[in-house]
């Protein structure tokens, strides 16, 4: 693919770039070789390469999912949760109406 250079000045004015005649002609052959490099790239074959998020495999350590594990962070602790409240409205905080 082969870029102009008003194509290049294109892309710099919708980028807010400012650049000179010399600056624009020096751009356009290296972006028309990162395009052609980029096709190039699209030609390989990765019909038998398994996708991958990192380069060596990681597995996440897991805890159990139990409620009320620990006695001080577990659950069922709404009434104490609710003592420290200004306004506990039916096992709920409280809040001031902002939309009428």
């Amino acid at each position: 693919m082969s870029v102009d250079q008003t194509t290049v000045a294109k892309i710099a004015s919708l980028a807010r770039i400012k650049m000179s005649e010399d600056e624009l002609a020096r751009m356009a052959p290296e972006l028309s070789q990162i395009l052609d490099w980029v096709e190039q790239l699209g030609e390989v074959d990765t019909s038998q390469v398994e996708p991958m998020t990192a380069v060596i495999p990681n597995s996440l350590r897991l805890r159990a999912d139990e409620v009320d594990a620990d006695p001080l962070t577990g659950g069922n602790r709404r009434d104490d949760v609710l003592a420290n409240a200004p306004a506990a409205e039916h096992g709920f905080f409280g809040v001031p109406k902002v939309i009428e």
